[in-house]
């Protein structure tokens, strides 16, 4: 090992020293070599810390805005089942409120009806009484003036009192000229019913003044002549196809009158019927009337139906617009929920690899490997 191998500038350079040379040679290499890797992996490490740093502070701002989609989700669910129930509570309550006052004006409606039965029943309980008048009504039939007065007055006063105003009208012109004494305006456009209260009583007090057979019999010659040209002149003036009904009023201002008609002229009755003119006395006519009022009334709630109808369409085509919009929304929502199902399978891959990260097993500093 003392042998000498060579001699450098006067110095013997033995096997030993050589060997020795050699061996600090090498651990000059292998320190250099620990100190760059320490070096690299401490590079990495830091690098690898950043990045880590980076990746929670993305999963944090990921965090954040999925709970602020949360809420924002659950605020525009909140507003969008208030505005429903607001809805839905305001159409309930005006089909409840319309349905409330139809039953209101049915009910009165029956009730009115009832109270003009009522009337109905009084007046012909007054027929008997009113037999008893007939002296005072041939004291005022004694005059032709005031007896047609009287027809048109009687006529007029039951028409008045059972019809609103605007459903009749007194002495209108028709358009081939004519005047009826009333006509009566039906629902629905309808034509007109025509009343003529011109019922001929001059025959009749002539027939009904007669002393004798021959006079009675002349008088009631004159009576159904009369009648009957009353009764063509009304088919004929008054029948106008589509301006007024098919039928038309003759009205007597009597109820004696009307009974002794039907009682000795039935012929006249039913040539009357064939030329559709209806003989009335006040009670058929109030009768009438009271008919024409119901009809009115049934329109005007048919109309409340309509309207009633009308609100529910309505209210359908506002619920179908709902759901559709509804749909809508749930499409978004379904949308949002994948974004966030992706988003929360990204941030998982993120949460796995920082643990892979946190897991690995670093090697030793060099300190502890020298000890």
């Amino acid at each position: 090992m003392d042998r000498v191998l060579i001699i450098i500038g006067g110095y013997p350079l033995t096997y030993g020293l050589a060997a020795l040379a050699a061996v600090l040679l090498l651990l000059v290499v292998l320190l250099a070599a620990f100190w760059r890797r320490t070096r690299a992996e401490a590079e990495a490490r830091t690098e690898n810390e950043r990045r880590l740093a980076d990746l929670m502070r993305l999963q944090s701002e990921m965090t954040g805005r999925m709970q602020t989609m949360s809420e924002i989700f659950s605020g525009r669910t909140s507003d969008l089942a208030r505005l429903l129930t607001e809805r839905i509570d305001a159409s309930s309550h005006r089909v409840h409120q319309s349905m409330a006052e139809t039953r209101e004006k049915t009910e009165e409606s029956l009730s009115k009806l009832n109270e003009r039965l009522a009337v109905i029943d009084r007046a012909q309980s007054n027929i008997a009484e009113l037999s008893g008048e007939i002296v005072s009504l041939q004291s005022i039939l004694s005059n032709k003036q005031q007896r047609g007065a009287f027809g048109q007055g009687r006529m007029e006063a039951i028409v008045a009192d059972g019809l609103a105003p605007s459903a009749y009208q007194f002495q209108p012109t028709l358009s081939n000229g004519s005047r009826p004494d009333c006509l009566i305006l039906m629902p629905n456009g309808a034509p007109a019913l025509v009343v003529d209260a011109k019922f001929p009583l001059e025959a009749w007090q002539r027939l009904d003044a007669a002393q004798t057979p021959e006079e009675a019999k002349q008088a009631a010659t004159g009576f159904r002549n009369d009648i009957t040209v009353h009764i063509k002149a009304i088919s004929e003036k008054y029948l106008i196809a589509g301006e007024t009904q098919d039928t038309a009023f003759m009205f007597v201002p009597s109820e004696s009158i009307f009974a002794d008609l039907h009682e000795r002229f039935d012929d006249l009755v039913q040539k009357a019927s064939r030329a559709r003119v209806v003989i009335v006395s006040p009670s058929l006519l109030m009768l009438s009337i009271q008919v024409v009022q119901a009809l009115l009334r049934d329109v005007r709630m048919r109309e409340q139906a309509h309207l009633i109808q009308r609100e529910v369409g309505s209210l359908l085509d506002d619920m179908r617009r709902l759901t559709e919009r509804t749909r809508k929304l749930q499409a978004h929502f379904d949308q949002a929920r994948g974004d966030v199902e992706d988003i929360l399978t990204s941030t998982g891959k993120l949460a796995r690899r920082s643990e892979r990260l946190e897991a690995m097993e670093l090697d030793e500093p060099p300190q502890q490997r020298l000890a």
